[in-house]
């Protein structure tokens, strides 16, 4: 049986590559030429899909993150599937208990040019997943180095693997951190302006996919998400998740803390209406080279959040207001594009994804806050940020 190469969609002579064997694991035969009068394009997922070789093909995909929050989500989703899974993840968010038992689970950092390759060398990857990422906008400021290497050259590495072994698609956790402020609702139609160095490095890899492509052929789908919560999520972590947070804190008796008044809107989603439409849209072509907008329609004020977590754990601890911050008040978007194109609608109201997460933050229980150790600037650093004295 002969099958295209990866990523290979021009008219031309092509090169074909026969298999011999009764299964997609074992050898491959190279170098079969054929001359074709016509190649329809296609993307190679989309010519693979009606082939089965001797036994049914088993797609092996790559999620990084993946003892992280969303992670292990679309983990799980993928073991679903039929998608046999390899986690790769440094523990430095996630936990090991999150990733499912079915996965396999390699320790180490996407930064890690090594450890990338090795693992890309020895596992056969179909699809790489990328949600590793150290997803603290405010933080970003004072961690510039930090949240360059993770979340752009941690990035680079995985393209140049995913390019290398000729992967399927590259599905990227992109944020609408990229859109920066004064846009409402966001679209996936406007020029982002980033206005943090979080959102500028998730932007500069969606640039640089979009190179990979019309480089090198690389299918590719980007995934805007935003302010999503949930079962999972690291509340020790006192720079990002307000809902996580404010969990934490209510569970131990305090106050929630809120920059300003608390009035900055955001809409906040359930993980659950996120990880099933990112693990299934790598079977769905409509979606290669596009990016879209993920989430829940209805905005909410951080005070909002700080009463719907109190009322779903049933304890009034009130709020203690913080200095205001610098940072994009109001964040939503529009996801008309997802809806229309992949039939996309967040489905999870607030009231109930926020009575998950509670009862399982109540199982865990509290968490001590971890602070980040590697401040680089500290001007300008909230003091409710700083190392005590």
């Amino acid at each position: 049986m002969n099958i295209p190469p990866k990523g290979r969609t021009e008219k031309t002579h092509i090169t074909y590559q026969t298999v011999t064997a009764t299964s997609s694991r074992q050898a491959i035969k190279r170098n079969i030429a054929c001359d074709m009068s016509v190649c329809y394009k296609a993307t190679f997922h989309q010519l693979f899909s009606t082939i089965h070789i001797g036994a049914e093909f088993v797609a092996i995909s790559l999620v990084t993150g993946g003892a992280g929050f969303i992670g292990s989500h679309v983990v799980d989703v993928l073991l679903e599937k039929g998608h046999r899974v390899v986690v790769l993840d440094d523990l430095s968010g996630g936990c090991r208990e999150n990733v499912n038992p079915r996965a396999k689970f390699v320790q180490g950092s996407v930064a890690d040019p090594a450890c990338v390759a090795e693992l890309f060398r020895r596992d056969r990857i179909d699809y790489v997943y990328h949600l590793a990422a150290y997803a603290a906008e405010g933080l970003s400021h004072f961690i510039r180095r930090f949240n360059y290497t993770n979340n752009v050259i941690g990035s680079v590495n995985l393209v140049n693997a995913a390019v290398e072994h000729e992967c399927r698609c590259f599905v990227f956790t992109s944020s609408i951190a990229v859109y920066g402020a004064g846009q409402l609702p966001m679209t996936e139609a406007m020029d982002p302006h980033p206005e943090d160095p979080y959102g500028i490095a998730k932007y500069a890899v969606e640039l640089d996919l979009r190179a990979a492509a019309r480089m090198f052929g690389l299918n590719w789908i980007v995934f805007r998400p935003h302010n999503v919560y949930g079962e999972r999520q690291n509340i020790a972590d006192k720079y990002r998740n307000v809902a996580g947070i404010f969990m934490n804190q209510v569970m131990q008796g305090q106050p929630c803390t809120v920059f300003g008044d608390g009035l900055q809107k955001r809409a906040f989603t359930h993980v659950a209406d996120v990880a099933p439409l990112i693990a299934d849209s790598v079977d769905k072509p409509e979606a290669y080279g596009e990016v879209f907008n993920l989430g829940s329609d209805r905005p909410y004020t951080v005070l909002d959040i700080a009463t719907a977590v109190q009322n779903a754990l049933g304890r009034r601890t009130g709020v203690t207001h913080l200095p205001a911050r610098n940072e994009v008040v109001d964040a939503y978007s529009s996801h008309e594009k997802a809806g229309r194109v992949l039939n996309y609608k967040a489905g999870i109201d607030l009231e109930t994804g926020i009575g998950r997460m509670a009862d399982w933050a109540q199982r865990i229980g509290p968490r001590p806050q971890t602070p980040f150790g590697a401040i680089e600037i500290e001007r300008n650093l909230p003091p409710s940020w700083r190392k005590p004295a």
